[in-house]
Parts: structure tokens; C-alpha cells; sequence
């Protein structure tokens, strides 16, 4: 699936959180692909048959379950834990109501995770974290010690703040080596920007809107470079923070335009800050007009980041050309 090769890495136990989501799927089965004894966890006793395809031991696991977290962690020993647990493929009526589980799993999950980790003698954690959440004073490429959006009005703030918790306990777990990998927005299959997805259908309807002037710079990755680079995390890179996006930051009023025309769809229309804010909220205005690009300098250094789609214009060609 990718170009790795096996001698790169030792069969190690890993645990995956999260293993049948959009990026936990093709993490798994890379893993498994290279020899590792890999353990997966779901939310979702009807998934447990699709990580037994995968080749892992499955493992059911609420997040936010203490007892639960513990049993499957201390049950599989594992060398290296991967932590992928979202709640972002569950639908919501807005943008707090449909973040408000993925913070909990971000702040109140990662202290338990971490915990267990602890305690089951794990050495490396490699944890999801966001690189669309930088302080909005330019638009110059940013590195991982750019300030954060900590001052963000609501919603946003709650979001940046849980990411920052998160990331402070991979970091600071005593005994841990911590990764915490800054993705970008991820597309491809399975995404909101892949087959079916609520961007893709968005744009191809022309119901999605270019805010203002549309100069927020989106940080994209590829699901493929994503999970790609994660694999190579079990390995590579030292304590730290990565984002993984690919080499091209897309300001909001090409890209859009872009997938309109490879979609064959209405051009898209524009509308006012303010007239974002009142429909959307004010995360709509952060990202269509204040978000800086983000740099992968370190992960390429580091952790050997190999992007097969270094432009998400070739991406969107691909998916939907």
C-alpha cells in the first residue's frame, strides 16, 4: 500500500485507538502488512468483523471508559499506541454540538489513554492532534511553535484548547516518547472531500460559499500521505510535534473553484464575513479568511514524509477527475 519498506521497521505490538475510521483503517492494514501484531480498537460492536479482515485483534473500547481503556491496553502490552479516536463521522446540527465528544475524547481520553499506556510499560504514544488551529497573524507559512488560537472566540477556542490538553499529555506522560502528528484536512475516500462526502457535495451543488476574500490558507493531506506518514512515526522522528500537510496551502477561493471545475459544477458564490458568521458561525470566517499556511518542513526531516500527492490539486484531479 505504501512505499515502506519492511526492513525499516521491527515487529513491534501496536495498539491502534480508533482503528476504523478513515485514517485508522489504512494505518491498520499497513501495519499488519508489515508484520506488526497489531490490536484495534471500535467504539462499535458491529465493526469488530472489519478489523478481523483487516488482520488485527479487535478490541471493543469506548474511549472515555477508564475500566475499558485499561483492560485492552494492559490485555495487549503494547510497544507503541496509536491514537486516532475521533468523533468527527457522527453527523450534528452545528459546529460545538459536533466537536463537543471529539474534545472530551481529546482531553478526558488522552489523560486515560496515557495513563494505561503508563502502566502497561509502553515506550512510544503517536497521537492525532489538528494543524488548522494557529493564532491568525498572517499568512506566511507557520511551524509547530507558532502560537496557537488560544484567545479564538467560541467555538474554536474549545477545540484548540482540548488539542493543546492533548497534546500536553502525550508530551509530558513520564517514560513516553510522545509524537503528536498535526494533520491537516483530510481527504480522499471516506472524507468530507472524497465520494459522497458533505465538501464534495457542497461544491458540486455550489452550496458551498468562498467567505470574503477566501485567502484562509487550508492545510490539506491526502488520507493516503496521512497514514502513510503515520506508519513511519512507529519508527522515525523524536519527541515532538509534526504537521502533516502536503506542499501547497490552498487558499479557500482556489480550492473551492478548483473542485467546482474538476466536479463540473456551478461556479461558487461568494458571501461577507459577517453574512458567514450569522449562517455558518465564526469558524466559518477563521478558515475562509484568516487561516495561516501550515509547514511540514519537520515532518518531512524527521519522520521521512513522502507525499505522493504533494499538491491537493493533483489529489482532487484523482478522486474526482
Amino acid at each position: 500500500m505504501f512505499s515502506i519498506d519492511p526492513q525499516e521497521q521491527t515487529a513491534k505490538r501496536i495498539f491502534v485507538a480508533g482503528g476504523t475510521g478513515v485514517l485508522g483503517r489504512p494505518v491498520v492494514e499497513a501495519l499488519v502488512g508489515l508484520g506488526h501484531e497489531v490490536t484495534a480498537t471500535t467504539s462499535r460492536p458491529a465493526n469488530l468483523p472489519a478489523l478481523e479482515a483487516l488482520g488485527a485483534r479487535p478490541a471493543l473500547m469506548d474511549g472515555l471508559d477508564d475500566d475499558a481503556v485499561h483492560r485492552a491496553v494492559l490485555d495487549a502490552q503494547p510497544e507503541v499506541i496509536i491514537n486516532l479516536i475521533t468523533a468527527l463521522s457522527a453527523p450534528a446540527k452545528d459546529y460545538a454540538t459536533w466537536l463537543a465528544l471529539t474534545n472530551r475524547l481529546r482531553r478526558e481520553g488522552t489523560e486515560i489513554l496515557m495513563a494505561a499506556a503508563r502502566d502497561a510499560g509502553t515506550s512510544r504514544v503517536i497521537a492525532q492532534s489538528a494543524s488548522f488551529m494557529t493564532k491568525p497573524t498572517g499568512f506566511g507559512p507557520t511551524d509547530e511553535s507558532f502560537p496557537l488560537y488560544l484567545d479564538a472566540p467560541e467555538p474554536i477556542r474549545s477545540h484548540v484548547e482540548a488539542n493543546v490538553a492533548a497534546e500536553a499529555l502525550v508530551l509530558g506522560t513520564p517514560g513516553i516518547e510522545g509524537i503528536v502528528l498535526r494533520y491537516g484536512f483530510l481527504y480522499g475516500d471516506g472524507t468530507a472531500i472524497g465520494a459522497g462526502g458533505d465538501w464534495a457535495a457542497a461544491v458540486g451543488t455550489g452550496s458551498l460559499p468562498i467567505v470574503g476574500d477566501g485567502a484562509g490558507r487550508y492545510p490539506f493531506i491526502h488520507v493516503h500521505d496521512a497514514a502513510s506518514v503515520t506508519v513511519r512515526a512507529v519508527e522515525h522522528g523524536r519527541r515532538g510535534i509534526y504537521n502533516i500537510v502536503d506542499d501547497d496551502p490552498a487558499p479557500q477561493a482556489e480550492w473551492i473553484a478548483y473542485l467546482a471545475e474538476v466536479l463540473q459544477a456551478p461556479a461558487p458564490k461568494r458571501i461577507s464575513a459577517a453574512e458567514a458568521e450569522e449562517q455558518v458561525g465564526v469558524q466559518a470566517v477563521y478558515y475562509g479568511t484568516q487561516l495561516p499556511a501550515a509547514a511540514n518542513a519537520n515532518a518531512k526531516s524527521e519522520l521521512g514524509l513522502a507525499l505522493k500527492y504533494p499538491s491537493w490539486r493533483e489529489g482532487f484531479r484523482e478522486l474526482f477527475g
